[in-house]
Order: structure tokens, then sequence, then C-alpha cells
């Protein structure tokens, strides 16, 4: 594999972290029950 572009995979992955750990926490600022219950399945549902 080319060595450019697994440093690019692996930037993509690092900024793919920080964005995940970043909409968690946005997440649970917005639902901090969905977050703490052991199954959120049917939690979208009406």
């Amino acid at each position: 594999m080319d060595p450019e572009l697994l440093d690019r995979i692996t930037a993509w992955c690092a900024e793919l972290d920080e964005l995940e750990e970043q909409f968690a926490k946005q997440l649970t600022e917005i639902r901090p029950s969905e977050m703490n219950s052991p199954s959120p399945s049917g939690s979208l549902s009406g």
C-alpha cells in the first residue's frame, strides 16, 4: 500500500475519532437520559 495513502487514511481516522467524541458530548447534552439507557433501541419511534 502507498505510504502516502496510509498516512491520509490514518489522518482521516483520527479526525473521525475526534468528531465522534464531539458528537457524543453534544448528544449527552441533548438527551442525557437516553445515553444512560441500557437498550436505546426504539427510542426514536413514536
